[in-house]
């Protein structure tokens, strides 16, 4: 059984309700790419190393761009989807995307700040990152796809997708 939070993800993400093995099969997918691009984000902080910033950034916008040719959707959709008879991840729906074009832009932001000698911006935007990873890794909530959909002026239904927000109850009384 998918937990609220897990609903709630899936739902902010752009996807819509689905039987629970589905929801969770897909919700299991969907965080394949934020472990590997984190590990990837904290090796860039442990070695201040603006160049993996700048991979990351270029990645990330190329998903936001082309998103049936993000890399990382392919090798999970290649080496666990369809050897373990999982349902393959397709295209990222538009909160996808936008929470990846924002993280792309604060790997951005981090690299150039770093190649400018602005050290102190550079690790502002390497905290943002860590903090934004930590709430979607941990927490299942999507800094990105929550902000995507409050500047659509939907903030009651990004407030609904919140981790801790329960769904309506349904029937009487």
């Amino acid at each position: 059984m998918a937990t609220p939070a897990v609903n709630n993800f899936m739902r902010q993400q752009g996807f819509p309700d689905e039987p629970a093995d589905a929801c969770n099969m897909r919700f299991a997918g969907l965080y394949f790419q934020p472990r590997i691009v984190f590990t990837l984000v904290i090796v860039g902080i442990v070695l201040q190393s603006p160049w993996v910033f700048l991979l990351l950034s270029a990645v990330l916008w190329w998903n936001v761009l082309f998103p049936g040719f993000n890399p990382f959707e392919r090798a999970y959709n290649r080496l666990i989807a369809t050897p373990r008879g999982r349902v393959p991840l397709g295209a990222a729906p538009g909160p996808r995307r936008f929470a990846q074009g924002m993280a792309a832009a604060f790997l951005l932001g981090a690299a150039l700040s770093s190649l400018a000698g602005l050290h102190v911006l550079a690790w502002i935007f390497e905290a943002f990152l860590v903090v934004a990873f930590s709430a979607l890794l941990l927490g299942k909530f999507c800094l990105g796809a929550y902000v995507f959909h409050l500047l659509r002026g939907k903030a009651g239904f990004a407030n609904a997708t919140l981790p801790w927000a329960r769904p309506p109850r349904s029937g009487g009384a």
